[in-house]
């Protein structure tokens, strides 16, 4: 089948077979590594993009199913060389630990902060439930997504 979408900006018109998971488009037709495959039954949570700008694990949905959406990866999530203030947050709050699930938890934060622009710490950690970090070191990634939301709160311009 055919399929059209629109992936950080750049649109792509690709061949695929039904059975294509979304996560294995991104990473061996468009060669978008960032999204990581981490088990497969959409429970780690290391596969989350932004599909239509909402946070969807892309190891449950077939490529067919994204034609015609509009899909952000974390390869889209700085803008014009700065990083987005959620990427900033996990350098500056050592956020960042292996990294393997990282890619994950931004995409899920950044629709999660779109909603909850002064969340409380509550409010993170059950937000962070479908990412699972398996370093176990959630007090910075916490840290981190708090660093975001006040910079963001300080009505800077934040990319997409």
């Amino acid at each position: 089948m055919q399929i059209q979408v629109k992936v950080n900006g750049a649109d792509y018109t690709h061949e695929v077979e039904p059975r294509l998971l979304l996560v294995h488009f991104l990473r061996d037709v468009l060669h978008l590594t960032g999204t990581h495959i981490g088990c497969d039954t959409s429970i780690c949570g290391a596969c989350t993009i932004l599909v239509n700008g909402k946070s969807t694990k892309s190891c449950t949905m077939f490529a067919v199913q994204a034609d015609g959406c509009e899909l952000t990866t974390v390869e889209g999530l700085s803008q014009n060389g700065e990083l987005h203030p959620l990427q900033e947050g996990f350098k500056e709050m050592h956020g960042l630990q292996c990294g393997f699930c990282t890619p994950g938890i931004l995409m899920n934060m950044v629709n999660f902060l779109e909603h909850h622009p002064n969340p409380s710490e509550e409010e993170i950690r059950h937000a962070l439930k479908g990412n699972l970090c398996r370093c176990t070191g959630y007090q910075n990634i916490v840290k981190s997504v708090q660093y975001a939301a006040t910079k963001m709160l300080k009505n800077e311009e934040v990319p997409a």
